[in-house]
């Protein structure tokens, strides 16, 4: 199969779908690499590194997308990207298409077969390809909270660890899952009062288990959540419904109860965000002030650490791209149900339920699509 690499264009976004490794990989087995010019230069990865992988450099994104029967990205094609798209094409990339109807509309008329990171799962229930990221991203929430608190960026001057004599910050992680984990295990490393709320409470469980009586759970209850995002310094919403808008868990009132200066981090932004007063920022303009409350809602969060972000993700989503380019995407989506439930878009169709339900769009069965 050819595969292609464009750069990606959406704002400070400097991963890449490959990195030469698994180009390499991908040469080794058969496969034609086609990859942009200066796709990953940004983080290390020259073009003659990708040469001696094995991979063709393509000049412009129009050679990418023009001759590739299989497009591998990372984030969600901007809209030029959808309308260079066309049918019987492959894209496999990030998509969160929940609160993006335009996006949706653009590759439904463009025929392709789109298959999302984000709603691929395993044996466990889990979400393998959103993963990696899910965990660079709950990392960066509490280092980015805490230099939104500085007084210099409009914060409330509060150093999240403290010092002997005057109490550390106070955390609130909204969802117990992987971001939200990871945001609480880097807000303890600084010494932050940290309380995670989640509606499960075998999740809660095995947060107590791993972390212990440093980390104070809570269940997620509407009054539970009114106290505490009232007292805290840094909230985190961490929330996530597979394929679906983010829940609405922080209202505008409540922002008035709160600290003029505490920092709202949503990291739910990419799925429509959890906060009512959130919209996506980029990493130009990261941050905006509600009622005197600093928001931060960048919705490529991991693209901040992108040589690593890449790394990671590659390492996660390289045995699908073999699966999918290997055995073409009809069979390998056939013989893997986990890999199925990734397909979006298909021939002008939804062919995933959440996404469908939150676009108010028809869902098309894909094991019906595909005889399975």
């Amino acid at each position: 199969m050819r595969l292609g690499v464009p750069k990606e264009i959406k704002d400070h976004e400097y991963r890449v779908g490959l990195t030469p490794g698994s180009v390499r990989e991908l040469a080794a087995d058969g496969h034609e690499l086609l990859v942009q010019t200066g796709a990953g230069a940004e983080i290390g990865f020259s073009d003659e590194d990708y040469r001696a992988a094995g991979a063709t450099i393509a000049g412009s994104a129009e050679d990418v997308f023009s001759t590739a029967e299989m497009i591998v990205k990372v984030k969600e094609p901007q809209p030029t990207e959808c309308r260079r798209l066309r049918p019987g094409q492959l894209l496999f990339t990030y998509l969160h298409l929940a609160p993006d109807p335009e996006q949706a509309r653009l590759l439904m008329e463009s025929g392709c077969t789109a298959i999302a990171y984000e709603t691929v799962t395993d044996r466990q229930g889990r979400l393998p390809l959103l993963a990696p990221m899910s965990e660079i991203a709950g990392r960066m929430a509490i280092q980015v909270g805490a230099t939104a608190l500085h007084k210099s960026a409009g914060g409330s001057g509060v150093l999240l660890g403290g010092v002997p004599g005057v109490l550390p910050g106070k955390v609130l992680v909204i969802g117990g899952g992987v971001v939200g984990a990871n945001a609480a295990r880097m807000a303890m490393g600084l010494g932050a009062d940290v309380v995670i709320a989640d509606r499960s409470v075998p999740r809660l469980a095995q947060l107590d288990d791993l972390f212990g009586p440093r980390l104070k759970t809570v269940y997620a209850s509407a009054d539970a959540l009114d106290r505490l995002v009232a007292d805290a310094d840094l909230v985190i919403g961490a929330v996530l419904v597979v394929g679906a808008a983010a829940p609405k868990l922080v209202s505008r009132a409540q922002l008035g109860r709160m600290r003029r200066g505490s920092v709202l981090v949503d990291v739910a932004i990419d799925q429509g965000g959890c906060f009512e007063t959130s919209h996506a920022t980029t990493h130009s303009d990261p941050t905006y002030l509600v009622d005197g409350i600093v928001h931060y809602c960048v919705a490529n969060m991991p693209g901040a650490v992108a040589r690593t972000s890449t790394q990671a993700l590659n390492h996660a989503t390289l045995p699908f791209v073999q699966a999918l380019a290997g055995k073409g995407w009809r069979r390998a989506l056939a013989e893997d149900g986990h890999l199925r439930d990734g397909l979006n878009v298909h021939d002008g169709r939804i062919t995933h339920p959440a996404v469908a339900e939150a676009l108010g769009h028809p869902f098309h069965d894909p094991q019906a699509l595909l005889g399975v």
